[in-house]
């Protein structure tokens, strides 16, 4: 009886755990009658836009894998090229992110970031800073079969300094597990005298624990340290450092506290620049969709007064606007 009540616990908690997405696997799924629904959509004059993202945005990203599979077998094509030829501009770029596999994806960014013309450093920031440890081992594997070098190896090539330090560290996925308790005071006190307590900063001191601490035991520190130095840490990062390094110094420090939270402001700066930052969006979207995106949703709320939905709804249009709404989830 007790084992059996236990177990029905660890299934209620992997359930709370697995909805907080906002995208979740389709009932009566039927990969073949999805893939016919799609080659319909497409073939002949015209495309059926509605058609495509209603059906792609309510399918899980496996259940997507899986229709790709079945139009490859089906038609003898292959589904994301007949998308690109029949979409375009934003909504192919969002329709195209939801077909890659959630790790290619994330290194599919991450190789584009590097290797583009110039660096894109606020999404080695916002990836490296946000996925947990497992995550970016199994992306930095996905990065070496897709691309044939190493995510490593890469970020070296295009950064330099402290920041390029951090960033290594932060690509091992390699961070320490839990709290450990002796340490709590003691890097509070190492982070105080790298930064508020001297002239001039210590960056390695930032570094060594920020990137290789827990999230749980950083939270621990952050509480400490507001106690000896009278300020949050953000407080003292934005003192002490600049650039890049203080953009991800920030990123870690607000992912420690609530990843949800750090993606709820970073999909607002997205949608409330001079001109929407597309890219930011889509990318945000797209990989928090099956994740954590209601929680997303009403720390947003909480935060500024208004829905995600509704800023979504300011800031869109088109078809474009209906595939990123499908992904919010609804209205809150």
């Amino acid at each position: 009886m007790i084992i059996f009540f236990c177990n029905r616990f660890i299934l209620v908690l992997y359930f709370l755990q697995a909805t907080r997405g906002s995208v979740k696997p389709f009932v009566n799924f039927n990969a073949k009658h999805d893939a016919e629904v799609l080659r319909k959509a497409m073939k002949g004059i015209g495309t059926d836009e509605d058609a495509i993202l209603m059906l792609l945005a309510a399918r899980s990203n496996a259940q997507r894998q899986e229709i790709k599979a079945a139009y490859k077998k089906a038609f003898g094509k292959d589904l994301v090229k007949d998308l690109r030829s029949e979409l375009g501009g934003k909504l192919e770029d969002l329709i195209v992110a939801l077909m890659y596999p959630s790790i290619l994806y994330d290194a599919h960014e991450l190789h584009k970031a590097i290797k583009g013309v110039g660096t894109e450093d606020e999404v080695l920031i916002e990836i490296l800073a946000s996925r947990t440890c497992d995550e970016i081992k199994d992306i930095a594997k996905a990065y070496k079969k897709e691309y044939g070098s190493k995510l490593e190896k890469d970020i070296m090539g295009d950064t330099s300094g402290h920041y390029q330090r951090l960033l290594v560290i932060l690509a091992q996925g390699n961070r320490e597990e839990g709290v450990d308790e002796s340490r709590v005071e003691k890097d509070a006190k190492e982070l105080f005298a790298a930064g508020e307590e001297k002239f001039g900063t210590d960056e390695d001191k930032f570094i060594n624990i920020l990137g290789n601490r827990s999230a749980e035991h950083l939270r621990r520190v952050f509480d400490a340290y507001k106690k000896i130095a009278g300020c949050d840490i953000e407080e003292s990062i934005k003192d002490e450092c600049t650039g890049n390094l203080e953009a991800l110094l920030l990123a870690v420090v607000k992912c420690a506290k609530s990843v949800p939270a750090y993606f709820a402001e970073s999909v607002r700066e997205s949608m409330r620049r001079a001109g929407t930052d597309d890219e930011t969006l889509i990318r945000i979207m797209v990989s928090r969709s099956e994740r954590d995106m209601l929680d997303i949703r009403a720390i947003y709320k909480k935060k500024y007064g208004e829905s995600l939905y509704s800023t979504i709804q300011e800031d869109t249009d088109g078809d474009y606007q209906k595939a990123l709404l499908y992904l919010c989830g609804g209205n809150d």
